[in-house]
């Protein structure tokens, strides 16, 4: 997933965050999430065979957000008894450090004390389902009596119909371990809606339930849970994006105020391509990651796996037969990507390499030479505190085989197939010569750390000789910023 879809999937999020915060709680007694620290933790943690902890730090607006959410979720789990908890990351540092935060929130998952990343939704009813899911065994044993109950538990519910004795319930098992965080799986012995052994999945939405076709295996059970576990057309929004980038089929997204139907030409396309309708009037900054004006209604297909984007022509008025012919080119290879690019700089002779969509590959990947790159937004304050040490720093190494580099990740598309997202400004990446990984900066942001950064990672050996600068006097109560203080502008 390239550029456009991280950005997708952080706008979204934060934009319902943001309009649907509650007004701010505070701590008390009724509260039923738990209160870790240094002195309690393990001793909680440890012995319960599942809870939820969020890493937390009291200013950040996206746990401020979660916070109302993660009460009720709270509440609603004590008849399960699944507890939940938090850890106030601006008291426990040593703790949150110990645990590797470096964002907020972190929610991690233990079992035993032991953590694992919680991959669910961070709306009350997602972190309920998710953790219930996680409570359940990876497979089931259901009974013919209970099983309309249990097929009813979750939106999406996946049962083998199979005999006691069936080598397939193994398989089936092993496939539910893998998939366990997304959906509820269970096996039966026989069931009223399969004759014989074969896959049910039930549903809460369009025609109910669907039954596997063909031989049961690995790879026809998720071409079939990725066909039938999303709604032939729904409203997208943060509770549901990942569940369509999972699906690994092309997103379609139709911005709308008023305008057609398109559920006849998403049913036409079930399996090969996501429709979604998403509302224009909250969501309408993301036609721009499709390359899309502002003027509803508009569709545009983003492929979620590449990160290519195929927006629908603007020009003229909105046309059905229009969708039609886009999403049949973008399936039979007929109709190219979209790719947003900065005019090439007539000249680029600036101590920092400037980067546009249409040279990424020729200066980024060039693979004599070691490459740090910058990704910045020119609304970001602490991208233009870090130019003039960016400067600086690309002045040192300026005609050499260290290319010191800026890339607008606001007005260019990053090439399709880029093995990384960038999700706050200042990003900065480091390619070594010879090699195609990247490699995170996250050292301080002066030149001497970027310089010592450069000389212990670069292929290329280049000698600079550093300015010299008289020294500030420190506070005396002055503590140095942590590499993993350092802020970023979120998307």
């Amino acid at each position: 997933m390239r550029l456009s879809a991280a950005v997708a999937l952080v706008s979204l999020a934060a934009t319902s965050m943001l309009a649907g915060v509650r007004a701010e709680t505070t701590e008390s007694a009724t509260s039923d999430v738990l209160v870790l620290g240094e002195k309690n933790f393990k001793d909680v943690v440890n012995p319960e065979d599942l809870i939820l902890v969020e890493f937390y730090a009291p200013w950040c607006g996206h746990c401020k957000a979660l916070a109302p959410e993660y009460e009720i979720a709270a509440t609603e789990l004590k008849e399960s008894k699944i507890p939940i908890a938090k850890v106030d990351c601006t008291v426990e540092a040593d703790l949150c450090q110990e645990h590797g935060v470096q964002g907020y929130p972190t929610l991690k998952v233990f079992r035993s004390g032991v953590a694992s990343e919680y991959k669910g939704e961070r709306k009350a009813n997602g972190i309920v389902s998710y953790l219930k899911k996680q409570a359940l065994p990876a497979l089931s044993v259901v009974s013919a009596e209970d099983l309309a109950k249990f097929s009813a538990s979750d939106k999406v519910v996946i049962v083998g119909v199979l005999p006691k004795d069936s080598p397939l319930r193994a398989e089936l098992e092993k496939f539910a371990s893998e998939k366990r965080d997304e959906y509820t799986f269970g096996v039966v012995e026989e069931s009223t809606d399969l004759k014989g052994s074969g896959i049910v999945l039930y549903k809460k939405f369009d025609e109910g339930k669907n039954v596997l076709e063909g031989d049961f295996t690995k790879e026809s059970l998720l071409e079939f849970i990725n066909t039938h576990s999303t709604p032939i057309m729904d409203d997208i929004g943060p509770n549901n994006y990942a569940t369509y980038m999972e699906s690994g089929l092309p997103l379609a997204y139709f911005f709308y105020d008023k305008g057609p139907k398109l559920e006849a030409l998403a049913k036409e396309f079930k399996g090969k391509v996501n429709f979604v309708y998403i509302d224009a009037g909250k969501f309408g900054a993301h036609a721009a990651n499709l390359n899309l004006k502002d003027s509803w209604p508009a569709f545009g297909v983003q492929n979620v796996v590449s990160g290519a984007k195929y927006p629908l022509s603007q020009e003229g008025d909105f046309a059905v037969d229009g969708v039609k012919g886009l999403v049949e080119g973008i399936i039979d290879g007929s109709i190219a990507p979209s790719v947003k690019s900065e005019a090439i700089p007539e000249t680029n002779d600036g101590p920092v390499k400037v980067v546009v969509a249409h040279t990424y590959k020729e200066i980024v990947e060039d693979k004599e030479k070691d490459v740090l790159i910058e990704f910045y937004a020119p609304w970001c304050g602490h991208c233009k505190n870090l130019a003039p040490i960016y400067d600086e720093l690309g002045a040192l190494y300026k005609d050499s085989k260290i290319v010191v580099a800026k890339f607008d990740a606001t007005a260019n598309d990053l090439p399709e197939g880029t093995p990384f997202q960038v999700q706050g400004f200042p990003t900065i990446k480091f390619r070594k010569a010879g090699s195609d990984e990247y490699i995170d900066y996250e050292g301080e942001r002066t030149t001497e750390a970027f310089v010592k950064f450069l000389d212990e990672n670069s292929v290329n050996k280049v000698p600079v000789t550093l300015p010299v600068k008289a020294e500030e006097p420190k506070a005396a109560d002055e503590k140095p910023v942590a590499a993993e203080d350092i802020e970023h502008d979120e998307l």
